[in-house]
């Protein structure tokens, strides 16, 4: 299982949010490319850079600017999301060398245009759900819709997505612990690849996480956890590729 760093963008800087809320924001460093060089450095396979301005409509230049110097000066795959509306937006991800182009808003209030681009880019299209209590969150997590995020997944594995970004927004940043049980179901009901996002917060969740492979969840994003110490990023690639004693056979 894949651990992925994750690095949201606001105003150009390092930050976290509480359950995506402006008002409850950490700044981690202002300059995230250094930020990223020391994941890097610490053996992640992969970074999730999230446009926090852009999702939520503001002024995103900074953060853009970031994320081009973050693809030049790093050596690994990036995952980017966050305002991606249009088929220019993916195009111009796609130029700048993003690995994998997260789509969340638009995927649910323009599906006709999401088929396009996926007709266009196949599997470098990743679809963000971001739910909470079970239905799914729009535009920066600002409207919950009416829509389940299970339904919705399996509506885009119809249309040919290969793999969704699943978030439970009430525990993203909360230290709570990751949304098993809602995890596992929306990877076996949907039959997509999931990358699992939102409240990890021990070495346990890694452990939790990694036992939902065989269901398709084959990667996990940590955030929070990592800024605040919880552990290390070489702690939490080891728990992906261990097991804890739950996880052995009896003797």
């Amino acid at each position: 299982m894949i651990i992925i760093p994750a690095i949201d963008l606001r105003g150009g800087r390092c930050v976290r949010l509480t359950q995506g809320k402006v008002t409850a924001e950490t700044i981690y460093s202002d300059n995230p490319v250094n930020v990223a060089k020391r994941w890097v450095e610490e053996g992640a396979e992969m970074l999730h850079i999230v446009n926090l301005d852009g999702a939520m409509n503001q002024k995103d230049v900074q953060n853009l600017k970031a994320l081009e110097r973050i693809i030049y000066d790093t050596s690994i795959p990036v995952q980017f999301g966050g305002g991606v509306r249009t088929r220019d937006d993916v195009r111009r991800l796609d130029d700048l060398g993003v690995t994998r182009i997260v789509i969340g808003t638009t995927a649910i209030e323009n599906p006709v245009l999401l088929e396009h681009i996926i007709g266009e880019f196949g599997t470098t299209v990743v679809v963000g759900i971001d739910a909470r209590d079970g239905r799914v969150a729009l535009r920066g997590w600002e409207k919950l819709s009416s829509i389940l995020a299970v339904d919705f997944a399996q509506r885009v594995a119809e249309m040919g997505v290969d793999r969704i970004v699943y978030t439970d927004i009430a525990r993203d940043g909360m230290l709570s612990g990751i949304n098993i049980d809602a995890t596992q179901e929306i990877a076996e009901l949907s039959g997509l690849k999931v990358t699992a996002s939102g409240g990890v917060a021990s070495l346990d969740d890694i452990h939790a996480v990694r036992r939902l492979q065989p269901s398709g969840v084959d990667s996990l994003i940590v955030g929070k956890a990592l800024y605040e110490g919880a552990f290390s990023l070489g702690e939490a690639l080891d728990a992906a590729e261990t097991d804890d004693e739950t996880d052995e056979d009896p003797d």
